[in-house]
Formats: C-alpha cells, sequence, structure tokens
C-alpha cells in the first residue's frame, strides 16, 4: 500500500505513507523526513535504485521536499546525505529529536506531524533560494549546463559546487534523474517506448535503456510491467518517489 497527497503547508513537498518495505525506491532528486514506528529519519538523494528495506520497520510515512530545499530546512548540505538513511538524531541534538518525535507522535496521522515540523523549519530558513528552482525548471526542459549556467550568472564550476550543496550531486546527474522521472511516467501511462525517448530527451530507444538500467536497476519493460516489487503509483512531475 501507497498513498501520496500534496503537501498543504510546504511548497513543492509531498506526503506519504507506505504499508511495508516492499519495491526498490528509485533516483528522484529529492531527500525525505521519515517516520518509521516512533523513529524520524533522512533519506537523501539517491544515485540509483534503493531496496525500501533497507529501513526497518512494518509501517512508514514521510514528507518529501521538492529537489534543492530540504538542505535549507535540515541544515545539512545535500551532498552528505546522498544514498543515505541516517537518524535525525546524528544530524540534530538527540535531545530536540526526542522532543520533536513525541510531537509527531501526538498527531493522529504522523504525516500531519511531520508536515508541522517541516513548515516550522521553513518558516525559520525564510524564503528558497530562487537559483534552485531555476536550475531545476532549466533541467527538467531539457537544457543543457553551460547555458543554464550562464542564464543563472555562476561558472559551471560554481554551479557544480552550489548543485552539491542543493541537490546532492551535480546538475548533469540531477538533469538524467529528472528526465528519468519523465520517461518512467510517460511508459507508465502507456507511451510507446520510441515515443518515450523522444519526448523525454534521449537520443534514442538505445540511450533510454541504457539510462534506465544505469540509474533504476532494471529495464523499462519490467518497471511497467510491475516486476521485482513494483508499484503501481505513476511518477509524478514533481519528482515523486514512487517504487519500482
Amino acid at each position: 500500500m501507497y498513498e501520496e497527497t500534496p503537501s498543504g503547508l510546504v511548497a513543492g513537498a509531498v506526503l506519504w505513507r507506505a504499508g511495508g518495505p516492499g519495491g526498490i525506491v528509485l533516483p528522484d532528486g529529492c531527500m525525505d523526513l521519515l517516520w518509521v514506528e516512533g523513529r524520524l529519519l533522512v533519506a537523501g538523494t539517491d544515485t540509483g535504485p534503493h531496496p525500501a528495506g533497507e529501513v526497518p520497520g512494518g509501517a512508514f510515512a514521510g514528507i518529501r521536499f521538492a529537489p534543492g530545499t530540504a538542505p535549507a530546512l535540515l541544515g545539512v548540505p545535500a551532498h552528505e546525505l546522498r544514498d543515505r538513511r541516517v537518524p535525525l538524531a546524528d544530524l540534530w541534538p538527540a535531545r530536540e529529536v526526542r522532543r520533536l518525535a513525541g510531537r509527531v507522535a501526538s498527531y493522529g496521522d504522523p504525516r500531519a506531524g511531520l508536515e508541522a515540523l517541516a513548515a516550522r523549519r521553513a518558516a525559520a530558513a525564510g524564503p528558497p533560494d530562487p537559483l534552485v528552482a531555476e536550475v531545476v525548471a532549466r533541467l527538467r526542459a531539457g537544457h543543457a549546463v553551460a547555458p543554464i549556467a550562464a542564464a543563472v550568472g555562476l561558472g559551471e564550476r560554481q554551479l557544480r559546487r552550489r548543485s552539491l550543496d542543493a541537490f546532492g550531486y551535480g546538475p548533469r546527474t540531477l538533469g538524467r534523474v529528472l528526465r528519468l522521472r519523465r520517461a518512467l511516467a510517460l511508459a507508465r501511462a502507456g507511451t510507446p517506448y520510441a515515443e518515450v525517448a523522444c519526448v523525454a530527451g534521449y537520443a534514442d530507444q538505445a540511450h533510454l535503456a541504457r539510462e534506465v538500467r544505469a540509474l533504476a536497476g532494471t529495464t523499462l519493460g519490467a518497471y511497467v510491467a510491475g516486476a521485482d516489487g513494483a508499484k503501481s503509483e505513476t511518477p509524478q512531475p514533481s519528482g515523486s518517489r514512487t517504487t519500482a
């Protein structure tokens, strides 16, 4: 069982819950704050598929932040959490995390508690960096890194450093991940694979197949068929962390 809904309090965020650890988590450029049976954890951005069961638990709730927005809320550069799932107490004082865990537990639905926690952090952090949203938008549109750097007034090396802090990896990798999510959504919606490759911006269908294998660890056919623990949710444009 997996459900998600847009947050009404945190811009670009998604609230979700899952009934068990089955499936594989695919890269989406996002970071999550998790509630797992009384524990608060953080999931960093991924560079490849992760088994959902690497975090033990029978029920999960989370808030997934839009790409690049979580580091300001957490106070930690994204690259320090890349491909990791860590207790929030490893990042913040343990006493504070215990207090926050108790507050989240007081809600009937832990998703509401996570949303309230994130909304308070977002208010304290101030407005998001407009550069982050512009970089994500341009990457989603298929722009190359050099024109993006020029558009935001940075050199390519500067853009890479800013991207590592915001997204956990450089803009080229983030672009590959966002393109993959678009391709998976199109394929799951029934779009022919050759058309998926063209619309999502791949050189050809063979290029699409290589990227799906490299980033998702599977084939497009297996993903669409729901093989290897695939769920039926369709990835959302915001970078939904659905499983496959």
